[in-house]
């Protein structure tokens, strides 16, 4: 299982406080370091069932700086894609990929149901 985060996210922190508190292991990955591929973005995106507007970090200062709310909307999913692989801080975590399963964000009551 890959939990792909940003260490000074407490969002993060708090997702790998709770895998860690369960015992669940995991090959961490920091998304400012390492950013996720066009490929890597695709696959996700698929296998999450999420709208791809939910791989945004909306709350954060480039998303923002860029008026990427605005711009979204009139973009191709190819076009967001691409966005989203340029730069990890775009990118919404922490995201955790456990064989065809795709968490984005952290949401307890989902982080329980994925690993019962």
């Amino acid at each position: 299982m890959k939990f792909i985060c940003y260490p000074k996210c407490t969002t993060c922190q708090k997702a790998k406080k709770w895998l860690d508190d369960k015992g669940i292991s995991y090959e961490l990955r920091d998304i400012k370091e390492n950013n996720p591929t066009e490929k890597e973005l695709r696959e996700w995106y698929k296998k999450s069932g999420l709208p791809l507007k939910k791989f945004f970090n909306t709350s954060g200062l480039l998303y923002k700086s860029m008026e990427l709310k605005n711009k979204l909307p009139n973009m191709s999913d190819d076009e967001q894609i691409k966005l989203l692989a340029s730069d990890g801080m775009l990118v919404k975590r922490p995201i955790v990929v456990d064989g065809d399963n795709v968490l984005v964000g952290y949401r307890e009551k989902e982080y329980e149901e994925l690993f019962k």
